[in-house]
Parts: structure tokens; sequence; C-alpha cells
């Protein structure tokens, strides 16, 4: 009997070796899969550009910006509508044709892929253009002027119009920004969710359970606030519109996971974790929305992760732009999160349980009362 236990040990562990095996491997797999589904070949679809041409030479020129859809074309009067467009954000860039030369317009703080995808094809059009006109001249037999020529192989002006800060040369920050909130706000829900359901169900629980997200949703968005600036990112940046829009990512997150945990169990700290690993990728952050996968860029902006990064984006770099869409997604999950908190923590406990606070201390009195020694 007793070589029969050890035995049935042994089997037991052997059996649960191999399911944590199964399921990491089969975990790896799919992130594996997602990830370079995602990432490993980012193409662009339809990046929104703007152009300002002569009517007689728009269709040709736009021709050559949709003819494998990587761009679509807004038409502008001039470039300073298109400027105005490109500070809003309403497009990635243009090209004004209306001059000597073209003239180039990026917005690098937009997304450095997006800002090189318009120099490489803008710099690759300008010189087959240069290239055919040479090649038209040297079949007439004609002679240009010096002035012609050095016209001919003077690089067209490229403006940035909205640069990246010197201490965010790749645009990477909000990535790793937002990859905090997100690890944060899940280990923050998670615990609330093993604390909270140690006292019993009330309104005052659910009011407690509320304030202290809101509480932690601040002090959150502060301490990324303050560690921004040990980098210099965001200096120029109203400290009390960021405050409010990193408190407002934190709390989406944590209340949606929240909520999440409080209707599945344990098990709802998953949306948490789907956050971190699986919304960074397709935030928009380091992959631009129009480089990724439909299923991933619609997905993506619609998820606190994506709708936080434009957000924070938008507001560090394109004041004039409309930040209310990403607001809206933000305020529904943590509304929706809210309430399911609120709800959730004061619905009558249907078993009538005393709490585990209760039963711990009642556990611990009752161990005392035993080792107390009997008076004669």
């Amino acid at each position: 009997m007793a070589e029969q236990q050890p035995a049935e040990s042994v089997l037991q562990f052997r059996r649960f070796a191999m399911a944590v095996c199964v399921i990491g491997v089969v975990v790896q797999l799919g992130l594996t899969a997602y990830y370079l589904g995602m990432g490993h070949k980012a193409q662009p679809h339809h990046v929104p550009v703007g152009l300002v041409s002569p009517a007689v030479e728009r269709a040709e020129v736009a021709a050559l910006l949709t003819e494998r859809g990587y761009f679509r074309v807004t038409d502008y009067a001039t470039s300073d509508d298109l400027q105005i467009a490109i500070k809003r954000r309403d497009v990635y860039g243009g090209v004004d044709i209306t001059g000597a030369q073209p003239h180039l317009y990026t917005a690098s703080a937009a997304g450095p892929s997006a800002a090189n995808l318009l120099r490489t094809t803008f710099t690759s059009v300008v010189q087959q253009q240069t290239a055919a006109t040479l090649a038209s001249l040297a079949r007439q037999g004609s002679r240009i002027t010096v002035a012609r020529a050095q016209q001919l192989n003077t690089p067209p002006p490229i403006t940035d119009v909205v640069p990246l800060p010197d201490d965010d040369v790749n645009g990477v920050s909000l990535g790793f920004l937002t990859q905090a909130l997100a690890l944060g706000g899940t280990v923050a829900s998670m615990g609330l969710g093993r604390l909270i359901p140690r006292t019993r169900r009330s309104w005052r629980r659910g009011i407690a359970h509320v304030s202290t997200l809101v509480l932690y949703a601040v002090a959150s968005a502060a301490v990324v606030l303050w560690s921004m600036t040990w980098f210099g990112v965001g200096v120029t940046a109203d400290r009390g519109e960021m405050l409010a829009i990193f408190s407002l990512i934190s709390l989406a997150i944590t209340a949606s996971t929240a909520g999440a945990v409080a209707i599945f169990g344990p098990p709802g700290a998953l949306i948490g974790a789907m956050y971190f690993t699986l919304g960074t990728v397709i935030s928009g952050a380091s992959i631009l929305p129009e480089f990724l996968p439909p299923f991933g860029r619609y997905l993506g902006v619609n998820l606190p992760t994506g709708a936080g990064v434009q957000a924070v984006r938008d507001n560090l770099y394109f004041p004039a732009a409309e930040i209310r869409s990403h607001l809206i997604v933000l305020g529904l999950y943590a509304g929706v999160g809210v309430i399911v908190v609120l709800v959730t923590n004061m619905l009558p406990n249907r078993r009538n349980r005393t709490s585990e606070v209760e039963l711990d201390l009642a556990h611990r009195l009752e161990g005392a009362e035993r080792r107390e020694p009997v008076k004669i």
C-alpha cells in the first residue's frame, strides 16, 4: 500500500508536467503565429496622403500613388491646406507639384514608417520622371542649359511638418508606455479581484472597489507621466491633459479586467493578459494601423491599448487633431467595467456565506480559545 501511493504521485506528476508542456507549446505556437502574422511583413494599405496639383496632372500623379493600393489620395487646393490637414492628422503627408519642383510634406511624429514610405515613393517617382525627361531630350538630340541640368539633378525639397522630438527619435516611446499601463493595470485588477471578495457584498464594497480602481488609475498615470520626464519625452505637452488621458487609459484597462474577473472569476484576468500580449502589438504604437492586416487594424483601434496610443500620440504631437472617437472607446471600456463591478458587488450573496475575512477571524479566535490554559 505504501509503495502504491508514491507510484500514483509519480504518475500524477508526469501527467501534470506533460499537460504544462503541451499548454506551453500551444500558447507559444499561437503567439508566434499571431505576432508574425501581424508584423513580419507589414504592408501599407490605403495610407491617407494629400495632393496639390494642377487639374491636368492630377490623374497621372494620383494613379502613380494608388496603383499598388498603398495610398489613399485626398486633394487640397494649396500647400497651406495640405499642411493644416497634416497637423490635424487627417493625412500622413502629401506632395505639392504646382511649383517648379515637386515638394514633399511628411509628419514623422505620426509614424516613421509612413514618413519613410512617402519619402521613398516620392524620391523614386521623381527619379523616374527625371530619367524620362533626360531620355526624351537625348532622343531629340536637344541640349539643355547648365541651370536646367542643375535643376534636374537637385534633390526635391522635403519638409517634415510635424517631426519627432530629439528625445524620441524612433517613435517607440508610446509603445513602451502602453505596455507599462497594460501590465500594471492587469496585475492591479487581478490583485483587487482576490482582495475585494474577502469582504461581505454590499453597496459599500462596490463603491470601495470602484474608488480603488479610480485611485489606482490616477496614481499609475502620474507615475507614467513622471517617468516620461526622466527621458525628456512629452516635456512640452499639457500635463493636465496627459494625466487625464493616461488615467482614462489605465481605468479602461483595470475596470474592464476587473469586470471580467467579477463575472467569470480568475479566468476573467485573461482579458488583461490579452491587452498586454495581443493588444500592444496592434495598438499602432510600433506598427501603424494602415500597415496591419484588416483584422489587426480594426481590432487594434477598438481596444483600450490602441485607442490609448492614438489619443496620446495626437495629444503629444498633433494638438489640432480630433481625439473624441478614441476617448469614447476608452470611456466605454471604463464605464462598462465600472458598472459591472458595482452591480456584482451589490448583488446579494446567493448562499449567504460568511465572508472570507470573517471566517479567517473566527478560525483564529477558535484556535486561541483552544490554546488558552484552563484556570482552576
